[in-house]
């Protein structure tokens, strides 16, 4: 036991493990790191075209994606059991470290190949940095207290969302920036904010830890890696294969292959398991795993296309649909304070998913009344029911499944949840694309077949100030392709949309139409599958919050044992020394000096 912890006979008087100015001092550490993960996230999505015109790999950009998003998820699970075993801090540590390496190496990239092999080693890190933060506020703070500060991270999160794509937009816009190209600074920004978050850790984030004597399980992070690359790799990239091509169908294998086998190791290693299966015996922790799965599901679906929309539909820049998702932003800031205080003062956290979920259903339900002609302030009203819906459910959940379990299991808790969450996220990304893409084809028809879209098309394309303009010379060859060919119109969206930009609104109006149309199918999907976490929300049980951190939990359970075994020690010696011929009853068993211990 670490000799910073109280040895009180009385665990429930002890004093606080961590001062408040130490665990502000850590915070601060704790959201820079979460920050650079949540920005990674964000800024690469508004430069990758760019970057792939430089590296000259348009058609390899999925993998730079799907290569962060594997190694992110697989790795999460695997940092929160190892800081288990050897402390937060260390994995705290290299998360930081591996994922400053990788973005290095990702802002020196030469080609697509190199950058995906880099932005691999950046999720390796980002794992950690995703799942550790929470857990050691976990560790730091009592549940009800723990709501008020992870408020502050959801907006560290939030600013992140709404940043990075400015950040994205401006490095990638610039040819130059300190003799460097500009997009290489989306990855090479990373590295001042790291060294800052990476010496307040090393200043200030000293968590007393026990060293528990467990076997590490290796085949569970084998068989979890067999499991989940193969299934993350056909929900990437399955639409362009083919979803019954031989190379998903071997994934499909591999996936279900890997999942058995993961599941027999864990039954097989018990309590060192790298998600241990008790922890699904209680049902609380078993809801608001399943819960954190469709609220995933549902998060990436409206993030994923809302953006979509405003840049295809409402003509916005990949930084000024940054900007419109504000709203969103706010609502999950605002909520997920308001519902931090409210759990904080009261305990109680019950209503919150049910709430949540509500608004998250009532977002969508909003969006799939959606249509080609809503001007953006219309869009915004469902982006704040969605905001609201998701600032309430994403830190609940997270306190529900570490209040759910023993306080040795608060870093495997966190880290199973987040991990969980994110598989729904990537199974809503692909379901929501494919759905997506599938129905593209089908509205764009149906819109150039309606009577008064074809009108306005034709009025358009007859009409010579229109013919003259530049901006319309792109469309204009989309257009006659679609003549000479009826089935090319339905696949015009399918690679460069950039015909679009600037375009004359009526000879685009069957393309904003079908892409409108195609979105709402999509909406209504995700309206589904959050109908199906408000039903099951009402299920979640919500026992009270505990009043103690875990960090005071186990110290005050060492100091119980402690006082115990030196009460049981003076028995002993006096006994000795009384000379009697029988010493008191210690279970057959020499007590040992609990100071030899430490």
């Amino acid at each position: 036991m670490s000799s910073s912890s109280p040895a009180s006979t009385e665990p429930s008087g002890s004093a606080p493990v961590l001062s408040h100015r130490q665990i502000l001092f850590i915070i601060f550490g704790l959201m820079a790191g979460m920050f650079l993960s949540a920005l990674d996230q964000t800024i690469v999505g508004t430069s990758m075209r760019t970057i792939a015109d430089d590296l000259d790999g348009m058609a390899l950009q999925a993998w730079v994606t799907t290569a962060y998003l594997i190694t992110s998820t697989v790795s999460t699970p695997i940092y929160g059991k190892l800081s288990d075993i050897f402390g937060r801090r260390p994995l705290f540590i290299i998360a930081i470290s591996i994922f400053l390496i990788g973005s290095l190496l990702a802002g020196m990239s030469g080609s697509m190949y190199e950058l995906a092999i880099f932005r691999a080693i950046q999720g390796l890190g980002a794992g950690g940095l995703m799942a550790l933060p929470l857990t050691i506020m976990g560790d730091m703070l009592a549940p009800r207290e723990r709501a008020k500060y992870q408020g502050y991270f959801l907006a560290v999160f939030g600013v992140s969302s709404v940043i990075g794509p400015l950040i994205g937009g401006l490095f990638a816009g610039a040819p130059e920036l300190l003799f460097i190209t500009g997009w290489r600074w989306v990855f090479l920004i990373n590295l001042p904010i790291g060294v800052i978050a990476l010496a307040i850790v090393l200043r200030f984030l000293h968590i007393p830890h026990t060293r528990h004597s467990v076997r590490i399980d290796w085949w569970g992070a084998a068989t979890v890696v067999l499991a989940v690359v193969p299934l993350l790799l056909v929900a990437e990239q399955g639409r362009i294969w083919g979803w019954a091509s031989a190379g998903s169908i071997a994934c499909y294998a591999i996936g279900v292959a890997g999942i058995i086998g993961f599941i027999l190791v864990e039954r097989a290693m018990g309590d060192d398991a790298l998600i241990p299966l008790k922890l699904f015996k209680n049902s609380t922790f078993r809801v608001a795993t399943i819960l954190g799965v469709l609220v995933g599901f549902g998060m990436f679906g409206a993030m994923m296309t809302v953006p979509l929309f405003l840049q295809l539909v409402e003509g916005a820049t990949p930084t000024e649909s940054g900007l419109l998702m504000l709203p969103m932003i706010l609502g999950l800031m605002i909520s997920s304070i308001a519902s931090g205080q409210i759990i904080a003062r009261t305990g109680k956290y019950k209503a919150f998913p049910i709430v949540g979920t509500f608004l998250l259903l009532s977002g969508f339900f909003y969006f799939s009344f959606a249509t080609a002609d809503k001007p953006v302030w219309w869009m915004m009203g469902g982006m704040l029911l969605v905001g609201l819906g998701l600032g309430q459910l994403m830190q609940t959940l997270t306190i529900a499944s570490q209040n759910a379990v023993e306080a040795r299991d608060i870093g495997v808790a966190t880290s199973s949840s987040t991990f969980f969450r994110q598989i729904g996220g990537t199974l809503g990304t692909a379901v929501i694309f494919s759905v997506l893409y599938t129905r593209i084809p089908t509205t764009i028809a149906a819109a150039f077949a309606d009577p008064t879209l074809s009108e306005r098309v034709r009025a358009a394309a007859q009409d010579p100030a229109v013919l003259s303009d530049p901006a319309n010379e792109g469309i204009l060859k989309v257009l006659q392709r679609a003549q000479e060919n009826s089935g090319s119109a339905g696949s015009a969206l399918d690679g460069d949309t950039s015909f679009l930009v600037g375009a004359n609104h009526d000879l685009a109006a069957p393309f904003l139409t079908g892409f409108a149309d195609a979105t709402v199918t999509v909406f209504w999907v995700s309206f589904a599958v959050v109908a199906v976490a408000f039903v099951l929300s009402w299920f979640l049980k919500a026992p009270p919050l505990r009043a103690k951190s875990a960090l005071q939990e186990r110290t005050d359970a060492q100091a119980a044992e402690d006082a115990e075994d030196e009460l049981s020690l003076a028995a002993q010696r006096a006994a000795e020394l009384a000379g009697s011929q029988l010493s008191p009853d210690t279970a057959s068993n020499r007590v040992v000096d609990p100071s030899a211990r430490r």
